[in-house]
C-alpha cells in the first residue's frame, strides 16, 4: 500500500492515497477523494467525494473538508478548522454539487484552530489565517489574516514568521516587497 489507515478509519472506493501518508483514528475518506503523498491526517478528519488533497498537508482532529475543498502542497490545518461549500443551505431544499462553491487554499497556507473558511474564496500562498478568524474573501499570498471578518493585519514569510515593516524576516532572512492589496 505505502501508506497507513488506522483500523477504525473507513476508505471508500475509488480514493487515491499517496505514499507515506498517514491516516489516524475514526477518519472517513469518500470516493472520489484525491490525497497526496506525506500527509498527515489526525483523528476524526472527514474527506468528502472528490475533494483534492495535495503532497505535505497537515490536517489535525476534527477537520471536514467538503466537496469543492482544494487543498495544495504543504498545507497546515489547525485543530476543528471549518470549511463550507454552500452559501445558502437549507434542510429542506438542497441545491445538489452542482451549486457548490469552490473553495482554494494555496501552496504553503496556514489555518489555524476553529477558523471558518466561507466557500468560494481561495487563500493565497504561504498565507496564514489566525485561529477563530472567519474568511469572507480572498486572502492574498502571504498575508496575515485575523478577526470576524478576517482582516489582514500583517504580511508572513514562507518559514511562517511575520514579516517587519520593511518585509524582511527576521527568521530566515527572506526579503519580501510589501504592496498594498489592488495595486
Amino acid at each position: 500500500m505505502g501508506y497507513f489507515v488506522h483500523k477504525s478509519s473507513y476508505i471508500e472506493e475509488d480514493v487515491h492515497i499517496g505514499e507515506g501518508t498517514k491516516i489516524w483514528h475514526f477518519c472517513h475518506i469518500q470516493s472520489g477523494a484525491h490525497i497526496g503523498n506525506d500527509c498527515s491526517f489526525g483523528q476524526n478528519v472527514n474527506v468528502a467525494n472528490h475533494v483534492t488533497v495535495g503532497s505535505d498537508v497537515k490536517i489535525q482532529n476534527n477537520v471536514s473538508l467538503y466537496e469543492g475543498v482544494v487543498l495544495e502542497d504543504g498545507v497546515f490545518c489547525g485543530p476543528s478548522c471549518v470549511f463550507t461549500n454552500d452559501l445558502t443551505p437549507r434542510a429542506r431544499y438542497p441545491k445538489g454539487r452542482a451549486n457548490y462553491k469552490k473553495t482554494l487554499v494555496k501552496e504553503g497556507a496556514t489555518i489555524g484552530a476553529n477558523a471558518t473558511i466561507v466557500c468560494g474564496t481561495t487563500i493565497g500562498r504561504n498565507a496564514m489565517v489566525g485561529a477563530g478568524a472567519v474568511v469572507t474573501r480572498d486572502v492574498p499570498d502571504n498575508a496575515l489574516v485575523m478577526g470576524v471578518p478576517a482582516e489582514i493585519v500583517g504580511w508572513v514569510c514562507a518559514c511562517g514568521n511575520r514579516l517587519d515593516e520593511d518585509g524582511a524576516c527576521a527568521k530566515c532572512k527572506n526579503k519580501y516587497e510589501i504592496t498594498k492589496v489592488g495595486e
